[in-house]
């Protein structure tokens, strides 16, 4: 595949994923209209912990939103996907109830066990009659019920879109709501800004930008073939996260990410076998000026420790001029990254057989 053919790229694309991706701006548009009329009730203020319960897509919003604020949030969040409930989760516990489609099996078999140890429940959901809106609306529980309109990325397994394309409502969905708790501010013109700045830097990461000026195509044609480790610190841990689930999923190709400092403290150990490495492994290093100066520096020296065992390296610096907006500069390159990379490999971005396949054999 010629990443400069757009009417290739067009013809494979059926399922409409560049057009979602091209709609971040926008989802985050809706997403600061739609939660002007969310009330949170008073006493979800006096909580001491949050817990967000969300599988896969579902938990991307809140892992981006936890690395990214981790510095203004008053209190601590924990994700913990799946079927148990932390025991500490009690009458102070801001519980999320996180699925995209409404209808995710996992985080809907915790709602009756936390409800009954009197936690302050929050449902985030795409309109659609799922189980979590309906719960939503019989128990009169507050949230955020978004109509997907900006993520065209449809199947007949998820009608409202893929999940992971639709981050704008995820993120600052719960980011409001966090906000709306007491949790930590948002400045409005803030999320304004990166709106516009969303919408500047697409103009050369769209299908109609070449190679030449397109960093998301270059990073693919680099990655191709190989088994990316993407490395970051940081607040971009949960960009790394969000990237290496995108890539699985649209490019239908293995990646995995390590974190800055944690990765000095044992992976460099790893790096000398299985001999394969040399052929196999790319590490992709997001840089960026704003990581805390120790924290550049580890990532220079990591560098050189790769080098010395032989293995291949790429950087990208992250360019914008704060945090929070270079964190979703990040997360608008990664999710280009995982398109062009199902591009080269000739799959379908919007499919997801085998999940699809083994939800059905679950059931």
């Amino acid at each position: 595949m010629n990443l400069n053919d757009v009417k290739k790229i067009k013809a494979l694309d059926t399922g409409r994923v560049a057009e979602a991706i091209e709609l971040l701006p926008d989802q985050i548009r809706q997403v600061l209209e739609d939660t002007r009329l969310i009330k949170i009730p008073h006493d979800y203020a006096k909580i001491t912990n949050v817990v967000v319960n969300g599988m896969g897509g579902s938990n991307l919003g809140a892992r981006m939103v936890k690395s990214l604020w981790a510095d203004r949030i008053k209190q601590p969040v924990l994700i913990t996907p799946g079927y148990q409930v932390p025991a500490f989760v009690g009458r102070n516990t801001l519980y999320i109830i996180s699925t995209y489609s409404g209808t995710t099996e996992e985080s809907l078999s915790v709602y009756r066990e936390v409800k009954k140890r009197g936690a302050k429940i929050i449902g985030i959901t795409a309109r659609g009659r799922g189980q979590l809106e309906k719960l939503m609306l019989k128990d009169d529980m507050p949230g955020y019920i978004f109509e997907p309109r900006h993520n065209p990325s449809s199947t007949p397994t998820n009608p409202a879109g893929q999940p992971r394309l639709g981050l704008g409502y995820s993120i600052f969905g719960l980011a409001i709501i966090l906000a709306k708790a007491g949790l930590f501010k948002i400045d409005v013109h803030a999320i304004e800004d990166i709106i516009a700045s969303l919408e500047l830097w697409g103009r050369k990461l769209r299908i109609e930008s070449s190679i030449k000026v397109n960093g998301a195509k270059q990073l693919a044609l680099a990655v191709r073939g190989r088994l990316p480790v993407f490395i970051g610190a940081d607040f971009s841990a949960g960009n790394l996260h969000i990237i290496r689930n995108q890539v699985n999923e649209c490019a239908k190709h293995f990646a995995t990410y390590l974190v800055l400092s944690e990765l000095n403290h044992y992976a460099m150990e790893g790096l000398l076998f299985p001999a394969a490495n040399r052929k196999n492994l790319l590490f992709v290093f997001f840089d960026s000026k704003l990581y805390h100066p120790r924290l550049q520096k580890r990532a220079k020296l990591t560098k050189e420790v790769i080098k010395k065992n032989g293995l291949p390296i790429i950087s990208y610096e992250l360019k914008a001029p704060e945090k929070i907006a270079q964190g979703f500069e990040l997360l608008q390159l990664g999710t280009w990254l995982s398109f062009y990379l199902g591009m080269l490999n000739e799959v379908n971005p919007v499919e997801i057989p085998w999940v699809d396949w083994f939800k059905k054999k679950l059931a």
